[in-house]
């Protein structure tokens, strides 16, 4: 289980067939028929909570151990298929990490479920009977996690919209960081008797400076400029710009666009663990301005 220091409660109905239709916990969810009963409960771990999808990634969950290759579970509508991997995945794997922590000795199954088109690696104990088909697809339920985080765009705190900069001088670029800019931000998502936990942190912020020099990919949050560096370029997350903006308003517009890397784990049900990125995006302009010599 992921350690948090906050926590907000979010209950969310959903349909636990698709996860399509919402409905807050205030509302009756007898009013949408395509809820019912059926709920979602969403604990967000974050100080400050704050929708783009990312691409998919992650493991599967349930598999039949003692077989190479095991059908799917008709009983319970799920199409999953589920294959021994040979040779088996390395130990950097997190559902082999995770399943050697929680289970011991066993062996990475491949799942495949046409129906949410996941792909996946889920860790079977040996000895364990063949379980049914969740009635949630874990990864499903990690990406509401992160979804109920709200995660945006970097929070950017230079270059400043009200600023103005001098061409050929060294810019600073650096975002502050909250839990729904930067992370870390954590949720916990729970159906069908499967609860899934989720972190999500930013790893990678790209800078696209708006005057056609390439893409400035920083891995961090960068550094604060301080009047004691005077000239001196940043460290790790600088720009200099060459040349005033030729645009109507005479600025520079870029974006800034971050990375999320999520790791998620079941704290609840089979045996499964992975990981997927999402991005957020914001917006930035510059004003630049050419030093004038006097004679």
């Amino acid at each position: 289980m992921l350690r948090h220091t906050a926590a907000a409660v979010v209950a969310v109905a959903l349909s636990i067939t698709g996860l399509v239709s919402v409905a807050h916990a205030a509302d009756d969810p007898s009013a949408n028929p395509q809820c019912g009963n059926s709920q979602i409960l969403v604990t967000v771990c974050a100080s400050d909570p704050g929708d783009a999808r990312g691409s998919k990634g992650g493991s599967g969950s349930g598999a039949k151990p003692g077989a190479d290759t095991a059908g799917s579970s008709s009983d319970s509508g799920d199409d999953c298929t589920y294959t021994k991997l040979v040779p088996q995945p390395p130990s950097e794997n997190l559902a082999v990490q995770e399943g050697k922590r929680r289970g011991g000795k066993g062996a990475a199954y491949q799942v495949m479920c046409p129906s949410t088109g996941r792909i996946g690696v889920v860790w079977i104990s040996d000895g364990q009977d063949s379980p049914a088909a969740p009635q949630v697809d874990p990864e499903v339920l990690a990406r509401q996690a992160v979804d109920s985080m709200k995660l945006v765009g970097p929070e950017i705190a230079n270059p400043r919209a009200d600023g103005t900069y001098v061409v050929g001088m060294p810019m600073w670029m650096w975002v502050d960081q909250t839990p729904t800019t930067y992370g870390p931000n954590s949720a916990t998502a729970t159906a069908g008797g499967v609860s899934v936990t989720a972190e999500a942190k930013v790893t990678s912020i790209r800078w696209e400076m708006g005057d056609g020099s390439a893409a400035v990919v920083c891995d961090g949050p960068g550094t604060k400029y301080q009047p004691s560096m005077g000239t001196t370029p940043s460290p790790n997350c600088g720009h200099v710009y060459e040349r005033v903006a030729t645009s109507q308003d005479g600025k520079f517009h870029g974006t800034a666009t971050a990375t999320w890397t999520v790791n998620w784990e079941v704290t609840a049900g089979p045996i499964d663990a992975g990981s997927f990125t999402e991005v957020r995006q914001s917006p930035f302009t510059v004003s630049m301005h050419e030093v004038q010599v006097v004679r």
